[in-house]
């Protein structure tokens, strides 16, 4: 009796454009991880509208990316359901349909004793790390449930898997955009959409820089120390975590590879989360 071949000759290799002719809404896209994950769509082929309540910042993204038919920006605060809402139809308005968000617009504090918090200081965390996710979620799912098919993917944190990795304020945020990847994911899964999000470990970005330092306190001497700590406690040597890395990770969530990947939380931490080396069981 012959063997049963499980391979498929008749599928093309993957392009190298992951994302050809897909469109893809981007929050917070105009800087750090967000801009990472704006050039990596636009290098796989898709077609992008970046929002951001930074314009400066935001126009240059795509000025910077040839200003071509494919990219375009728009203001948009994402703890305003109408702006949300608005900056959806723009770009299904603009490129004819959605087929992925990345709800990564988000905020931190660096106020780690709970005596100290202020309620306006809490509020202001949630409101864009846990309202923002959910109005693109939202928004994005009734574009997506007629059409079958869609992508959602969020910014968590390693927050999520480590105690004490940030503010007590960051952390609630991220545990609740990480208990909504996984009941929206529930919901939609019927109707063809994948729901995920992705949690990396602390990259160097001013946001980074938010959760630990206090404006005041960022001086070069304490930031470069500050990065050097990072690259001490890390668990994975010799690699230094980037934002590419964060934004190489979206991309495998959004295109056709991951099509059988939902309601999961890729950790993009080097281990930090599983390993425990106060131990000193390697070292």
């Amino acid at each position: 009796m012959a063997a049963i071949s499980s391979c498929n000759t008749n599928n093309p290799l993957p392009s190298t454009q992951r994302l050809l002719g897909k469109v893809a809404l981007v929050t917070g896209g105009a800087n750090g991880i967000g801009e990472s994950i704006v050039r990596s769509f636009h290098k796989h082929g898709a077609k992008v509208c970046l929002v951001d309540i930074s314009d400066e910042a935001g126009q240059r993204v795509c000025h910077s990316l040839g200003e071509d038919a494919n990219i375009c920006y728009l203001h948009c605060d994402v703890t305003k359901e109408d702006d949300v809402k608005r900056a959806v139809d723009f770009t299904v308005g603009k490129f004819g349909t959605l087929d992925i968000i990345v709800n990564n617009a988000g905020v931190a504090d660096s106020v780690l004793d709970i005596l100290n918090v202020d309620c306006s200081d809490l509020e202001k965390v949630l409101n864009v790390n846990v309202k923002g996710v959910f109005f693109g979620m939202k928004h994005a799912a009734r574009i997506m449930i007629p059409l079958k098919k869609g992508s959602i993917i969020s910014l968590c944190s390693a927050a999520v898997v480590v105690a004490g990795a940030s503010s007590h304020a960051y952390t609630a945020s991220k545990h609740a955009v990480l208990g909504l990847t996984k009941t929206v994911a529930a919901e939609l899964g019927q109707h063809g959409i994948r729901v995920n999000c992705v949690s990396p470990y602390a990259v160097p970005t001013n946001l980074t820089l938010c959760k630990f330092l206090a404006e005041k306190e960022r001086t070069n001497d304490a930031i470069a120390n500050f990065q050097a700590f990072l690259r001490r406690e890390a668990n994975l040597q010799g690699v230094e975590l980037t934002a590419e890395d964060v934004a190489n990770a979206v991309v495998f969530l959004a295109s056709d590879e991951a099509r059988y990947i939902s309601a999961e939380n890729l950790v993009i931490d080097g281990g930090f989360g599983s390993v425990k080396h106060s131990l000193r069981t390697f070292k």
